[in-house]
């Protein structure tokens, strides 16, 4: 049985490395102020689809790179995946991607026909107003919540031009390639 002056210098001996270990949190923590994620949207499902993405803004206003690294919506979905769209030959194809990389001083956007995040495996079809959580996972700045509002099926986010009358515009100018 260890005698109580060898249990202390053994407390002692840690003291240094968990001293490093609340500073290595606290930097970590305060790293999180620096991302910051914003505008977080969905689609309203088509019909009984059992797939959806969510989109949204993450800005690093830190002076070091981050990465998203995972996602996760729980309670309306049973699986999520960082996605990108590729163009194959004339096809656009979704693409499950590793991580996004959100460099310092800048902002990413996760959009449709870009990056997003794939919800796979729905519970329910996402209905247009309701609104639920998404945990994001960064490399640096650990975990961020944020909540997802549903829009209309055929919203295109801040880009939303669904109201827009189109007749209206001047389109001789462009030429189909």
């Amino acid at each position: 049985m260890a005698s109580f002056a060898s249990f202390h210098s053994v407390l002692r001996a840690s003291a240094p490395l968990a001293a490093a270990a609340a500073l290595l949190f606290s930097a970590s923590a305060a790293f999180a102020a620096d991302v910051t994620v914003s505008d977080a949207w969905a689609r309203a499902s088509a019909g009984p689809a059992k797939t959806g993405a969510a989109f949204f803004t993450v800005t690093n206003s830190g002076s070091s790179d981050d990465q998203l690294l995972s996602a996760s919506s729980p309670a309306v979905s049973a699986t999520d995946e960082l996605h990108t769209h590729i163009k194959d030959g004339d096809v656009m194809r979704m693409r499950q991607v590793e991580k996004i990389d959100v460099p310092a001083g800048k902002a990413v956007t996760l959009q449709p026909g870009g990056l997003h995040v794939m919800l796979m495996s729905l519970s329910a079809p996402l209905a247009e107003g309701q609104t639920f959580p998404l945990t994001l996972t960064f490399a640096r700045a650990g975990t961020i919540e944020t909540t997802v509002t549903v829009k209309a099926a055929g919203a295109m986010g801040q880009m939303d031009h669904s109201k827009m009358d189109h007749g209206a515009m001047d389109h001789s100018g462009h030429t189909k390639q």
